[in-house]
């Protein structure tokens, strides 16, 4: 007898779980808030699919490597279908500073190392459609979950779903990939389950705009102006899309009102890239056009939930994935990779036994494995932004000795180090794409030894290591949009 398995989402989230539980085994049904998507192809799917549920489908995306492992290890079809698409591969060697390209020799790691970048509407579309044709999956599209269905128990037990046209669903395993707006936490409370969970703010607003390459036009050489950079009062970054196709995102921190009201303005938008030197060539209107409105994304924060606390089950038969179970700052591109990496762990869960509690014990285990390392590091990258924006606005600040050490480190010792050895730069891509611990390869004496090495040598030395400036400080760049300099240093002092 198979079993029935619901799925309450079909973002990145529902569709991950869906191809990591397809199978004859397994009756697989995705209930989909929103409609299918539009006839035709990736353009069609970015004009015109309405996603209420998946907020920011239209903000940049970049698929990190453990993504990329898992589709071109799991699921190569759908490699294929994606690069028939015109989602495009970018190998580790193309993210190299210019002054470690001509020395590269490829490692067996490298391939690896590949990530997937297209727009998130065809990446999306791509996955629906290879997911609808898996055995044992059925899609349904335009179903509201009103609430869940909960046998009382200690722990109680989730057997199915309420339907707002008044209709039931049960399933063996009922799986919220609804993402961060799930409202079954609030239905399991009521039941008498209660799932703890930590959260604090990310900080930040993000800004994005989507353009494309004019016929017979191409994307700017590299040069040693780079398309990412962080200006402390404003991030940016270039992510080049499918079909001729890119972004820009543009990320300010929540204390710079008069940047992050101004911004959404396309206009201003576009005056503040060409302030960048690598972002300027991108937007030449020679080169390229605009395709959409500024798109913003805010109210962001980090997200822990335990569905087992202290090693209890909350709830049995209901198991969260992707942002309904851990959520980060978008910042470091991890939240597709999670949605993924969490499919998989419940499929690994709904495999170790039949046993309804020591699923969701295996399941908690994997999650806390392969995901908390990178979720506490982020956190504390975020808090620390979030202290760093609030004293820029204050001229009389002054860190800490041991603030100004761990800069220091990080940004002439650690930086300047992965821009001159390539096995550096090697060991930390593997954490950050999330193929090992996020810190490992800093804990290896041979590495931070070089890193030591780097940071004594001192900045004279190292200076033909140093990129160059990515853009304006604050006052030039508030004076070149005509804004207020002075507004918000006003209000962090109002508040503090």
């Amino acid at each position: 007898m198979s079993e029935r398995v619901l799925v309450i989402g079909a973002g990145m989230a529902g569709l991950w779980t869906a191809m990591a539980l397809a199978g004859p085994q397994r009756e697989v049904i995705v209930l989909d808030r929103d409609p299918p998507p539009p006839p035709g192809g990736a353009d069609e799917a970015f004009q015109d699919w309405q996603r209420r549920g998946v907020g920011h489908l239209r903000h940049s995306h970049a698929f990190l490597a453990r993504l990329r492992t898992l589709v071109r290890d799991r699921h190569p079809a759908l490699l294929d279908a994606l690069m028939a698409a015109g989602v495009r591969e970018l190998g580790f060697e193309g993210g190299l500073p210019e002054n470690l390209k001509p020395g590269y020799v490829p490692a067996p790691i490298d391939r690896d190392l590949a990530i997937l970048t297209s727009r998130r509407t065809t990446l999306e579309l791509v996955m629906r459609r290879y997911t609808e044709g898996l055995a044992g999956v059925t899609m349904r599209p335009q179903t509201f979950v009103k609430d869940l269905i909960v046998e009382p128990g200690s722990p109680p037990r989730v057997t199915g779903v309420r339907l707002e046209d008044g209709g039931e669903l049960h399933g063996d395993v009922v799986v919220d990939a609804s993402g961060r707006n799930s409202q079954a936490y609030e239905q399991l409370a009521a039941a008498g389950a209660s799932i703890p969970e930590s959260s604090e703010p990310c900080g930040v607003i993000y800004f994005t705009r989507h353009y494309r390459l004019l016929e017979g036009q191409s994307e700017p050489p590299r040069t040693r102006n780079s398309a990412t950079g962080d200006l402390g009062y404003l991030k940016f970054g270039v992510f080049p899309g499918d079909n001729g196709c890119f972004s820009i995102t543009l990320c300010t921190p929540e204390v710079e009102e008069e940047m992050r009201k101004a911004i959404v303005d396309p206009e201003v938008f576009d005056a503040v890239c060409r302030q960048m030197p690598g972002l300027a060539p991108w937007i030449d209107p020679d080169r390229a056009t605009a395709t959409s409105k500024v798109f913003g994304m805010g109210q962001l924060e980090s997200r822990w939930r335990d569905v087992a606390p202290e090693g209890r089950p909350a709830a049995l038969g209901f198991f969260p994935v992707g942002d309904s179970v851990v959520r980060t700052n978008p910042l470091y591109g991890r939240g597709c990779s999670f949605a993924a990496v969490s499919g998989h762990l419940l499929r690994d869960a709904l495999d170790s036994s039949a046993d309804p509690a020591a699923r969701l014990l295996h399941y908690r285990a994997g999650v806390e494995r392969e995901l908390r390392p990178y979720y506490d590091v982020m956190r504390q990258a975020d808090r620390g932004a979030i202290k760093r924006a609030r004293a820029a606005l204050l001229p009389e600040a002054r860190p800490s000795l041991r603030g100004r050490l761990v800069k220091s480190f990080m940004e002439d010792g650690v930086a300047i180090a992965l821009r001159q050895d390539i096995e550096l730069m090697r060991a930390f891509m593997k954490g950050f794409h999330m193929l090992e611990h996020p810190q490992a390869w800093l804990k290896r004496p041979a590495n931070l030894a070089k890193v030591l090495r780097v940071w004594a040598r001192g900045k004279a030395k190292n200076a033909a290591l140093y990129p160059p400036k990515p853009g304006p400080d604050r006052r030039p760049m508030f004076e070149a949009l005509g804004l207020d300099l002075h507004a918000d240093e006003q209000r962090v002092r109002q508040a503090a």
